[in-house]
């Protein structure tokens, strides 16, 4: 069997396989009748100073790029600083571009990624200089929360899809107050993890309306979007305050399960009746938060100082507290409130959400 022999440089440009003296135009190549001496081991040592594996039982596998035109086809993993920052040096040469940036987040011991698409990790800096240490957000997505809004309008239900509304909202709090009872900080997590699937469940099917009727949606995909990540963000501060216990993990996969289908057939069914519900179901949340913060005045609940994500995500000052977050997460549940609200409204007037400009950043 014959045995192909490349330089590292070839090796860079070239993505070949040698399999019993063949040569396959795919990503990967095992040779299954090599032995460990002669040629097939000296590739293999080639190979295995770029940090590539090259030996399994049956064989030896070679990963090795090639060119395809405009840019190259392949993403290489290395198992060495040295090596990658070698690897994105030669790729800078070859093709007259200037080596991406390591912004130093990578450990030791971690495999670095050598991407040849640009898509890079970027370093970010807040205002002050200080470097971004969040990836599930950025500087530009955060913002001061608006607590002025009036935190008691309420939609009283007239229509029957209203009231109906209103009534399934009402029977879902009674178990919520059984289960949780006073603890507030699990409440709130509880709490986040259903009100972000709302926004998701609407974005989506008014995205695929968009794709099959060939329209724009007036900005709704995005404004529904937006609030259901700024519901996962809620989760992800409260996170930081109560631990969640392996039952109530649990019971967060099956309610999970359970309201997203029915959320999604009520949606399909009527959007009008969907949004009330959401809208009811804010109105709730603010009543939560509520109670939530007369604990913390009453010094049932401990006022701790509030996570690093909240400041960061809620722009608030550096020595804020758990009431303060709790005071942003409420004011955003009455915008998400009057969101609601309002597309249930612009149905009952018998328009499409597209028709009215959405609200988008809301806040």
């Amino acid at each position: 069997m014959s045995m192909m022999l490349v330089s590292r440089r070839h090796v860079a440009k070239t993505m070949v396989g040698v399999a019993g003296g063949t040569i396959r135009l795919f990503s990967s190549a095992t040779t299954t009748a090599c032995s460990g001496t002669g040629a097939a081991a000296a590739a293999a040592k080639q190979f295995t100073r770029m940090g590539v594996p090259t030996w399994t039982k049956s064989g030896a596998v070679y990963w090795v790029q090639m060119d395809c035109g405009a840019r190259s086809a392949g993403t290489v993993a290395l198992g060495g600083k040295d090596d990658y920052e070698e690897e994105k040096k030669q790729h800078a040469a070859d093709h007259g571009s200037k080596p991406s940036v390591d912004n130093g987040s990578r450990n030791k011991d971690e495999k670095g990624i050598a991407s040849y698409w640009g898509v890079g990790p970027t370093k970010l800096t807040k205002e002050d200089g200080t470097e971004w240490k969040w990836t599930c957000f950025r500087p530009w997505e955060t913002y001061k929360a608006d607590v002025s809004i009036d935190l008691n309008k309420h939609h009283v239900p007239t229509t029957f899809l209203d009231k109906m509304a209103y009534w399934t909202v009402k029977s879902l709090r009674w178990p919520t107050d059984l289960f949780f009872q006073r603890r507030y900080g699990c409440r709130a997590m509880m709490l986040e993890t259903v009100a972000a699937v709302p926004g998701m469940v609407g974005g989506m099917l008014l995205h695929c309306k968009s794709l099959r009727r060939f329209e724009h949606s007036g900005g709704w995909i995005k404004a529904l979007l937006e609030e259901a990540e700024n519901e996962r963000m809620h989760l992800m501060t409260f996170m930081e305050v109560a631990k969640p216990k392996w039952y109530e993990r649990a019971l967060v996969v099956t309610v999970q399960g359970v309201f997203f289908n029915a959320y999604l057939l009520g949606y399909l069914l009527s959007p009008k009746f969907a949004h009330r519900m959401v809208g009811y179901l804010e109105e709730e949340a603010i009543h939560s938060y509520t109670e939530f913060l007369k604990e913390l005045d009453k010094g049932n609940i401990e006022n701790v100082p509030a996570p690093a994500i909240a400041i960061d995500y809620w722009q608030l000052p550096p020595n804020s507290t758990l009431r303060d977050v709790v005071t942003v997460v409420r004011a955003d549940e009455a915008h998400h409130r009057d969101v609601n609200h309002f597309a249930s409204d612009i149905h009952y007037h018998g328009r499409q959400l597209k028709e009215s400009p959405a609200p988008i950043g809301y806040h």
